[in-house]
């Protein structure tokens, strides 16, 4: 066991040592290589440490450099390297965290980093909460709760008797409503056409003044953070319009909740106690490995009444925290542990410094593409931008050329019907120097494609 975790540490240091300086995409020589993997199983079996060998020579060269200074193609971040750490150390423990009984360190820890998270992300006092595995089944997670309270209200208990005959739960959302939230109301029989989309500004911000008229179970579902802007919806508004009414307010925040964290960007989540419940996801910004979404709930009621679960031969302590009162697995890793290890080591310095900085490198991109003469489309208010280059074509020709030039990774969008490179800053490792060379590597491409 020794040995095998020893050579794996060796090989993923060379491998993060090394994203700096190689291509952000794999080259086609490399993706090609990856048909050498697809062998009939063998009888007899293989070697631990020959099959960690050729896992890294053909798998490593063929990834993409997400963990790098240079990817941003996507809302993800990469992993802080005691988040890493960490994750490994808790895999050796390979706990199943479901009850304090049987996994005491990994549920304090998860149950001390909850309290971190509300005190942190400035949360209601007693706020209950979830660790997931993403931001959809955080999503999934808090309407779970939202679905049982509305219809509590008016005398339904869903988990008993389901949504046949159930009274009719009105689900409104901004129709730039991210999928995932869709999916996740599709997956709790809410539907995902169903639903009455709610019209939108120039950024994708969710009109308070569009509302309708709101009567019976009802769930809003709003955003911080809009995928292509990082625009905030105004809660304070949508909370006014909402107040007396009953309707559940829940915030999409998979990646925008973490700006409640800084104080140079609290402001754009002002009103963020009004909500009922929150999502967020902990490897985008928080810069944690994946899986590792939260869920939160002002009121942790309705969140255990839809999750509880009981069995004969289940640990039935109800003084404790039990995590899997809160989560819609039983079985699953230590997965808080993590984020208890960003949280304990960035501090409330660290946390405002990443994000801050992050989004200062978002508004140089902005102003650098802007001054070269190229069309930022949204107000850069968090740490995303758009840029057109021309028309759709030849901004899908930036967009390749950059991608196949390898300094650095960003993806392609359509914005209210025009054609965008995206840019999202999100990772730890990213310095002001290589968001200058990835600009350098953008113009570049730009006047070798567009002129």
């Amino acid at each position: 066991m020794s040995d095998i975790l020893h050579d794996a540490a060796e090989r993923a240091s060379r491998y993060l040592d090394g994203l700096g300086q190689r291509g952000v995409a794999a080259s086609r020589d490399a993706v090609g290589a990856l048909a050498a993997l697809d062998e009939p199983i063998s009888d007899l079996g293989r070697e631990p440490r020959e099959t960690l060998e050729l896992m890294d020579r053909l798998g490593s060269p063929a990834t993409m450099a997400m963990a790098g200074p240079r990817f941003f193609g996507f809302v993800i971040g990469g992993s802080l390297p005691v988040t890493l750490a960490a994750n490994w150390l808790a895999g050796a423990w390979d706990q199943n965290t479901a009850f304090m009984s049987a996994t005491p360190a990994a549920s304090t820890l998860e149950r001390i980093a909850h309290e971190w998270l509300v005190d942190v992300l400035g949360l209601p006092a007693g706020t209950g909460s979830a660790f997931v595995t993403g931001a959809t089944l955080a999503n999934f997670t808090a309407l779970a709760a939202a679905r049982h309270a509305v219809l509590a209200r008016v005398g339904w208990n869903v988990e008993a008797d389901g949504l046949f005959g159930a009274p009719p739960i009105t689900v409104l959302v901004g129709a730039e409503a991210h999928p995932t939230l869709l999916k996740s109301l599709g997956m709790l029989g809410l539907g995902r056409s169903r639903l009455t989309r709610v019209p939108v500004d120039g950024q994708g911000r969710f009109r308070a003044d569009a509302l309708p008229a709101i009567s019976g179970p009802t769930i809003v579902c709003i955003q911080f953070g809009n995928i292509n802007t990082g625009a905030f919806d105004d809660i304070g508004a949508i909370a006014d319009r909402l107040s007396g009414t009953g309707a559940w307010l829940h915030v999409d925040g998979a990646f925008g909740l973490w700006a409640a964290a800084a104080p140079g960007l609290r402001h754009l989540a002002r009103g963020i106690e009004r909500a009922d419940s929150w999502a967020t996801d902990a490897h985008k910004w928080l810069n944690v490995p994946y899986d590792s979404g939260l869920a939160f709930v002002r009121d942790p009621v309705p969140l255990r009444a839809a999750m509880a679960i009981t069995a004969e031969y289940l640990p039935s302590d109800t003084s404790v925290r039990n995590p899997c009162d809160y989560t819609p697995e039983l079985s699953r890793r230590a997965r808080g542990v993590e984020v208890w290890a960003a949280l304990r080591t960035l501090g409330r310095a660290g946390l405002a410094e990443m994000f801050e900085r992050n989004c200062r490198q978002a508004r140089r991109f902005a102003e650098r593409l802007s001054a070269a003469g190229h069309a930022v489309l949204n107000e850069v208010v968090l740490n995303q931008v758009l840029v057109a280059f021309g028309d759709a074509a030849a901004t899908q020709r930036v967009i390749d050329a950059v991608q196949a030039d390898g300094t650095c990774w960003c993806g392609g969008t359509v914005w209210q019907g025009r054609a965008a490179m995206r840019i999202s800053v999100c990772s730890w490792a990213t310095t002001d120097a290589d968001v200058e060379l990835s600009i350098e590597a953008i113009l570049r491409c730009a006047r070798e494609q567009v002129g």
